[in-house]
C-alpha cells in the first residue's frame, strides 16, 4: 500500500493544461476518499457485515487497497477497491485507443466497486471512476450502472434522475451522450442484450473535441455527439470536479434502492432467475470489460480485479423465461435501452 509521503518512481510527464505537478496526488486523495465515503455507507447499511482489507502492491510499481464484504445482511459480496499504478511499458489496450502515448511512462489511479446483494429483488450494482496519464495525454473516464434482475421503472428513473442532475451541473449535454454511451457500451454482443439498465459511461476526456470518443461511429452516442457538436474547451479542472460530482452522486443514486427492496420476500423461483441472470455479469466482465483487460495487461492484483465476480452464479442451457412473466418483462423492457427519466411501461410494451 502507498503512503502519503510516496511518490511514483517512474511518472508521465504532466501535460500543460494540467494545474501542475500535485495533480496525480489530487486525484489519488480523491479517489481513496471516495472508497471510504462509499464502504463505510455501505457498512452501515448493510448492518451485519464488515469490509476485510487487503492492501496491495505492484512490483512493476504502485499498489492499491481492496475492501471486500461477505455475507452480510444485505449484501452477499460487496467490494470497494482502489488502485494507484504507473510504470514505463503501456498495455496494448492502450496503445490501440491512444497510439500517440507510445514511448512514455504511464500513471492510472481509480475507485472502482461492485456489489452484489442477497435479495433477488435488489440490483447489483457497478461504479468505477479513473485518471490516467501518459506522457503528453490525459483524461479522466468512468461511469455507474445498475443491473437489476427482477426490475422496476421507478428505480431505474431514480438511478438515472441521480446521475443525471450531477451531469446538469457541468454540460447539459453530459447525460444525453454519457448516458447513450453506457448502453452501448455494457451490452453483450453475443447475447443481443444490454447488462442492465445503464446509467452513465465515459472516456478520454480531456476537454477536446466531440464528448463521445468511443469505438463506434455509426452508433446512437456518436450520432447524438456529433449533432451537438464539441462544446467549449474544458480544462483538467473542469473535468474533475465533475468526475467527483458523479462519484458523490453514487450513494444517492443507489441507496434509497435497497432501502426500497431489500425487504421484499422471494422463494427458490427468484433466487435461482437471480443466480442465472448473473451469469451474463460474469461473460461481460471477462469477455468484454476493460476495466478487467487493463488490469490483467498491466499485472495488477488478480483478487482485485475478478472481485467484481458474484460468488454464486448458475447457467442453464437454452433459458426461456415463461411468457408474461416478470423474467420476460427484463428481456422485453428492461435490457434494451429505455429513456428512464421519463419512461411509459405501456408505450414500452405497445
Amino acid at each position: 500500500m502507498l503512503t502519503n509521503s510516496q511518490t511514483p518512481t517512474v511518472k508521465a510527464v504532466p501535460s500543460k493544461s494540467l494545474p501542475g505537478t500535485d495533480a496525480q496526488a489530487r486525484v489519488s486523495r480523491f479517489m481513496k476518499q471516495l472508497q471510504d465515503e462509499i464502504s463505510q455507507a455501505l457498512a452501515e447499511l448493510d448492518g451485519a457485515g464488515k469490509f476485510h482489507e487487503d492492501s496491495w502492491e505492484r512490483p512493476e510499481g504502485g499498489g492499491g487497497r481492496s475492501r471486500v464484504l461477505r455475507d452480510g445482511a444485505i449484501f452477499e459480496q460487496a467490494g470497494v477497491n482502489f488502485s494507484e499504478v504507473w510504470g514505463s511499458h503501456l498495455p496494448a489496450s492502450i496503445l490501440a485507443q491512444r497510439p500517440e502515448a507510445a514511448g512514455h511512462g504511464f500513471y492510472a489511479t481509480g475507485t472502482s466497486l461492485v456489489l452484489h446483494p442477497r435479495n433477488p429483488y435488489v440490483p447489483t450494482v457497478h461504479l468505477n471512476y479513473r485518471y490516467f496519464e501518459a506522457g503528453p495525454v490525459w483524461w479522466f473516464g468512468g461511469g455507474a450502472d445498475l443491473t437489476p434482475y427482477y426490475p422496476f421503472a421507478e428505480d431505474a428513473a431514480h438511478f438515472h434522475q441521480t446521475l443525471k442532475q450531477a451531469c446538469d451541473q457541468h454540460h447539459p449535454e453530459y447525460y444525453p451522450v454519457f448516458k447513450r454511451w453506457c448502453d452501448e457500451y455494457f451490452y453483450l454482443k453475443h447475447r443481443g442484450e444490454t447488462r442492465g439498465v445503464g446509467g452513465l459511461f465515459l472516456d478520454y476526456q480531456d476537454g477536446q473535441g466531440n464528448l463521445y470518443r468511443g469505438p463506434d461511429p455509426n452508433g446512437e452516442a456518436a450520432t447524438y455527439s456529433n449533432k451537438v457538436g464539441a462544446p467549449a474547451p474544458r480544462n483538467w479542472e473542469d473535468l474533475f470536479a465533475f468526475v467527483q460530482d458523479c462519484g458523490g452522486a453514487f450513494l444517492p443514486a443507489y441507496v434509497p434502492i435497497v432501502q426500497r427492496r431489500h425487504g421484499l420476500e422471494y422463494g427458490d423461483r427468484e433466487r435461482n432467475f437471480q443466480l442465472y441472470r448473473r451469469g451474463r455479469y460474469v461473460e461481460f466482465n471477462l469477455v468484454y470489460d476493460r476495466g478487467t483487460i487493463f488490469g490483467l495487461q498491466t499485472n495488477g492484483r488478480t483478487e482485485s480485479i475478478l472481485m467484481s465476480l458474484p460468488p454464486l452464479v448458475r447457467w442453464e442451457y437454452g433459458y426461456q423465461p415463461e411468457p408474461n412473466s416478470k423474467e420476460a418483462e427484463l428481456y422485453e423492457t428492461f435490457l434494451k435501452p429505455q429513456d428512464w427519466i421519463n419512461f411509459n411501461s405501456a408505450e414500452a410494451q405497445s
